[in-house]
């Protein structure tokens, strides 16, 4: 006679998990659903890194990585608490990724300007920003 236990899945993705596997959901769909509660955190309210790995119980170093793979950013106005990300390439300031706008372009290979949001007056408009080469 056969012992066969039925075989559990996760309940996010539906992925058979290991047979020994404690949890209801995978790593990978934990680890999601984590994300999703930290980006939820952050819109409600106004933290930096330290605060949101102390509130979570996470590692600062996995905050900064969401911070440099583009998934989180600062906000335009850093505050003081705030370690730094610079660009890998030039060195300057950069509030998510590894590089700073510029470099990306340069790294890219663009020739062409970015869009940027209207400025007062400018409402229903495009515009390009950041434009290196008069224009004729």
């Amino acid at each position: 006679m056969e012992n066969k236990q039925e075989e559990r899945c996760c309940q996010s993705c539906g992925r058979p998990l290991p047979a020994r596997y404690e949890g209801d959901c995978c790593v990978n769909c934990m680890e999601r659903q984590l994300f999703d509660r930290v980006r939820d955190y952050i819109r409600a309210n106004d933290v930096n890194e330290y605060n949101v790995a102390e509130h979570f119980n996470i590692s600062h170093r996995k905050v900064k990585g969401w911070i440099k793979e583009g998934r989180i950013e600062y906000k335009e106005q850093e505050q003081k608490n705030v370690s730094a990300i610079y660009c890998s390439r030039c060195g300057a300031k950069v509030n998510f990724g590894t590089l700073c706008q510029k470099c990306l372009k340069i790294m890219n290979g663009e020739k062409r300007e970015g869009f940027g949001m209207p400025t007062r007056g400018e409402e229903g408009r495009m515009r390009f920003m950041d434009s290196e080469e008069p224009r004729n």
